[in-house]
């Protein structure tokens, strides 16, 4: 074996995930160095760290260990009734949101840095939800977590005072919308749908002021610094916005098969699947909890 190795035979090395030897890098817990961008390994400092462990004075950690999950990808408003059930069970700063887009989310699972990835992305092949994308994620398999359904549409002004009935509209002259970020599945639905339309977002004023929240999104729109911007329903109900449908998306939790059975999330998946959650989620308005909790594999 080569003095220098990379984080694939360390973790053949070690007897544990690549991921995991991706999160001990970037956590720095072990010994190596980064190289034009890739992580690198010195074989004779792992040796001494592995002996170190040995004799107690370091030792590898366990994933269990963590007191805490940390979900990072999309949006939603109800994500704070999931947050607030968890720390009910595990106590507080149990769970963290990292509230990055769905793609990036995705990223973040794939690289050990999240426990879960929060995605609503629609593949245009099979017009199936999420299970495409992480399964080009984890080649080693992947679980998505039905979270729930929800309506999604544009955001006006109580009274829908400009007539906004379709994503067409937004091409009017003079026109404001607010988007959101890069990377996250709102943004790459418009994308979709203007250009199934013949649009270029270049036509739309305001296509480049981007936020990271659906709240966010009709706070602009509540305070007249937009005319438009795609949301959830619940967003609309929360501000009393009018709202007019664009689609219902189906929005997942992802895992990696070997997190699976970790108990901090099959403590979070208890809650999912529970009728307390379904309720209060089904009272923000422009939910459909029939399928929460249901396990979807891409293998």
């Amino acid at each position: 074996m080569s003095q220098l190795m990379n984080a694939k035979e360390v973790a053949a090395y070690l007897g544990i995930h690549e991921k995991k030897v991706y999160y001990l890098a970037k956590a720095g817990r072990i010994p190596c160095t980064r190289v034009t961008g890739k992580w690198i390994f010195p074989k004779p400092l792992i040796d001494q760290w592995i002996d170190e462990s040995a004799r107690g004075r370091g030792r590898i950690p366990k994933e269990e260990e963590r007191p805490f999950l940390l979900a990072a990808g999309s949006d939603d408003p109800s994500l704070g009734l999931l947050r607030e059930a968890y720390t009910r069970h595990l106590g507080p700063t149990a769970l963290f949101l990292a509230i990055v887009g769905s793609s990036a989310g995705l990223d973040a699972l794939r690289d050990g840095v999240a426990d879960l990835a929060l995605a609503h992305l629609r593949d245009p092949v099979t017009g199936d939800y999420n299970l495409p994308q992480l399964k080009s994620t984890l080649p080693s398999g992947g679980v998505a977590i039905v979270l729930f359904h929800r309506e999604v549409g544009l955001l006006t002004r109580s009274g829908n005072p400009l007539g906004l009935r379709t994503v067409a509209d937004l091409a009017r002259p003079g026109l404001r919308i607010i988007n959101r970020q890069q990377g996250s599945g709102t943004r790459l639905y418009l994308d979709r749908q203007l250009a199934q339309l013949g649009i270029e977002p270049e036509r739309i004023y305001g296509y480049g002021d981007a936020v990271a929240t659906h709240v966010e999104v009709g706070l602009k729109v509540l305070r007249g610094e937009a005319d438009t911007g795609v949301a959830t329903k619940a967003t609309a109900h929360l501000l009393s916005l009018d709202f007019i449908p664009l689609t219902r998306e189906r929005f997942d939790l992802l895992i990696a098969k070997e997190r699976f059975f970790a108990r901090p999330v099959q403590v979070l998946l208890e809650i999912v699947g529970s009728r307390e959650f379904r309720t209060r989620v089904e009272a923000l308005g422009g939910y459909d909890t029939s399928e929460s909790g249901r396990i979807l594999s891409n293998t």
